[in-house]
């Protein structure tokens, strides 16, 4: 996922109004003119005496400009190195290997079990439950009963916990086990994991087993298995 960073640009435009003074031209006699010259350079001779008399003027250096200035930069810079980071996130992909008990509750007919499933977190769709995303998997029973399955999984991560309920239709077949009623069957499961590094973590899952009364009968399956997920 690329993000993009927009820079915005404040152009301010400057308007000057100029004003010009016209001096009018007097038609006065010579002793009117005489006397205007007089007073008015006795007006300049009190200006200049004033303005000696004033502290120089230091011009102040605004500094705001320049905060302001690296300020932006600072966001700038924070906003430039953030598609790093995502791009350095680690791949959310993995291998499930499990073991475990198929039917524990039914003492006839329970047998251990071996599987494995693949998860896929980068192809997700954001739902109202969360980010869902693809799994598929396979296992098979003491009894050579197996099952095939693919569907969808979601992920809620409190610190190093994970807590992932998933839902995978397939296709059971009983082999020397259990019968099912019924070729089609949906897997509602749910895994308990705790993340012992940055690319494994342990867990437990239960799971339930049932062809939601499409066959002739239904009587269903629980088994609950160890995990161990590689992700790569």
């Amino acid at each position: 996922m690329k993000i993009k960073f927009f820079i915005i640009c404040f152009v301010t435009c400057l308007f000057v109004n100029s004003f010009t003074f016209a001096e009018e031209k007097s038609t006065d006699n010579f002793i009117e003119r005489g006397f205007k010259k007089i007073f008015s350079k006795k007006k300049v001779e009190e200006k200049s005496s004033e303005k000696s008399l004033q502290k120089p003027k230091v011009k102040k250096v605004r500094t705001d400009n320049f905060i302001e200035a690296g300020v932006k930069k600072l966001f700038a810079k924070k906003s430039l190195e953030e598609p790093q980071l995502t791009l350095e996130e680690p791949q959310l992909k993995g291998i499930n290997f499990y073991t475990g008990m198929f039917d524990f509750s039914d003492h006839k007919q329970r047998a251990s079990l071996i599987g494995i499933e693949h998860q896929n977190h980068n192809l997700y769709r954001d739902t109202l439950v969360g980010k869902i995303s693809p799994v598929t998997g396979f296992f098979i029973t003491e009894n050579n009963a197996s099952y095939i399955y693919t569907g969808i999984e979601t992920n809620y991560k409190l610190g190093r916990l994970n807590i992932t309920p998933s839902f995978t239709p397939g296709l059971y077949a009983k082999g020397d086990g259990k019968d099912l009623g019924s070729i089609i069957e949906f897997k509602s499961d749910v895994q308990l994991s705790y993340d012992v590094g940055e690319s494994m973590n342990l867990g437990m899952s239960y799971n339930h087993v049932s062809n939601a009364s499409l066959g002739d009968k239904n009587p269903g399956a629980n088994s609950y298995m160890f995990n161990f997920l590689k992700k790569f």
